[in-house]
């Protein structure tokens, strides 16, 4: 009987531990399938996620290789590659309508910034995702058809760089660390298209902040073009700021 038992108990076990596996598997397909198929509709440009492995249990997770294209105007590059992106959230709260994201860490990014006269890849991609926070066809949806709303507690972006440039030109710089609190906190959360321009805003802030102090520092025609294109880019991006507050 005891013999039985054990038996019993240890197939329990195993059954629990493939029912965890296959839920952590499939939750990370999910969320995999969701940022490739929503995150288009909100940058406006190619935008792919390698992989994402999720814990339901604790909520940790990690997303790895997301590569965000530029907009039409300009390079072929990519406007950002985010080799790894840690996030840690509240158990189960990714299969509700809320999801509570206690903390997204972003370690050593990698930024390309283009300029023109009074533009900039980063100026036009923070607009596109503007123009996403007007359109209900750019969020994600729950079962019910309503927009699934986030709360970030905690995001971090550190150890990044900037490219200002493409080819020979290229200047890589060092990007200000970012850290920003209680994302849709006081909304009660907010949409997935709100979420990425509040933290689009503070990254295009910071890039600008890295190109203009290098540019400063930098004797040459090189350095004093980027900076005066980044100016004019910043005077425009300001005004976008400003409709939107």
């Amino acid at each position: 009987m005891k013999k039985k038992l054990l038996i019993t108990l240890g197939a329990l076990v195993a059954l629990l531990l493939v029912a965890y596996l296959c839920l952590a598997f499939f939750l990370g397909s999910i969320v995999k399938a969701g940022v490739n198929a929503i995150g288009p509709k909100i940058t406006g440009t190619k935008m792919e996620l390698a992989g994402a492995q999720i814990s339901p249990l604790d909520g940790h997770g990690t997303l790895s290789g997301l590569a965000i294209g530029n907009p039409q105007g300009w390079s072929n590059a990519n406007a950002f590659y985010l080799g790894k992106v840690h996030v840690e959230m509240k158990p189960f709260s990714v299969f509700g309508d809320h999801i509570v994201v206690d903390e997204i860490e972003i370690d050593q990014p990698e930024i390309l910034y283009e300029t023109k006269v009074v533009s900039s890849n980063i100026g036009d991609l923070l607009k596109n995702i503007e123009t996403a926070t007007s359109s209900s066809n750019a969020e994600a949806r729950t079962k019910t058809g309503q927009p699934l709303k986030f709360e970030v507690k905690h995001f971090v972006m550190k150890n990044g760089k900037v490219t200002v440039g493409v080819g020979v030109a290229a200047l890589p710089l060092p990007l200000p660390p970012i850290e920003l609190n209680n994302l849709g906190t006081n909304e009660g959360g907010i949409t997935s298209s709100q979420l990425a321009f509040a933290v689009m805003r503070s990254v295009t802030t910071s890039v600008i902040s890295a190109t203009t102090q290098a540019a400063g520092k930098i004797g040459g025609t090189m350095g004093a073009a980027a900076g005066d294109a980044a100016k004019k880019a910043g005077e425009s991006l300001k005004k976008l700021f400003e409709r939107k507050k």
